[in-house]
């Protein structure tokens, strides 16, 4: 979803001052289109880094923890029993837990409960970037269409209008996933989209004027 919002903004900020720069219709889609393309890539490539700095993390405490095993078992069976103990289980039973997750695997047993790592946790760096430059490229696609169809002189209001009506739509559903008020949702993201907008309108006017 946030991904989404920030290819909506991107790149109808882009389309609305690039239009109200006075560019012509052709001028404005290219720009949209490079928008899209540049803002799905690099949300790609950031949300590629920044989860292989995660996973590099993730192997580092693994490894660290793999070698704690083997040069101090007992210490890494009192570490875990301590974590059940303060999870609610009484010491013998809380040891006893332990030494059987320990049996069949201590490793996975500490990554889970003291590291907190588990199979859908991990981090995966391919498909945090392939479903961000997704996201981006979904809702980019909106305000690209509209600067497509829209008539010449009206690509930056009508683009802004859409905009701002699938912003709404999109902080509702946001706020509904969350449990949160659907007003206040939607309210937020289409005020923080219009002043994006609003600002890049007037610096495309700007500079049109001087042009």
């Amino acid at each position: 979803m946030l991904g989404a919002n920030d290819g909506v903004i991107s790149v109808a900020s882009l389309v609305v001052g690039v239009a109200s720069a006075g560019s012509e219709p052709r001028q404005v889609l290219l720009s949209g289109v490079a928008g899209l393309a540049a803002g799905a890539m690099s949300m790609a490539a950031g949300e590629y880094v920044s989860v292989s700095s995660q996973a590099d993390a993730e192997r580092a405490d693994l490894a660290r923890e793999r070698r704690e095993l083997e040069r101090e078992p007992d210490r890494e069976l009192l570490e875990l029993t301590d974590i059940y103990v303060n999870r609610g289980l009484d010491e013998s039973l809380a040891r006893r837990v332990a030494q059987q997750l320990m049996s069949k695997d201590a490793l996975a047993a500490h990554a889970r409960d003291e590291l907190g790592m588990t199979g859908r946790s991990r981090a995966r760096p391919l498909q945090a970037a392939m479903a961000s430059a997704a996201a981006f490229s979904v809702g980019g696609s909106l305000p690209v269409a509209t600067a497509l169809l829209s008539p010449a002189a009206y690509v930056a209001p009508v683009a802004a209008a859409t905009t701002l009506f699938a912003l709404a739509g999109l902080g509702a559903t946001a706020a509904y996933a969350g449990g949160a008020p659907l007003a206040r949702g939607a309210a937020r993201v289409v005020f923080w989209g219009a002043l994006a907008m609003g600002l890049t309108a007037l610096i495309g006017g700007a500079f049109g004027t001087f042009a």
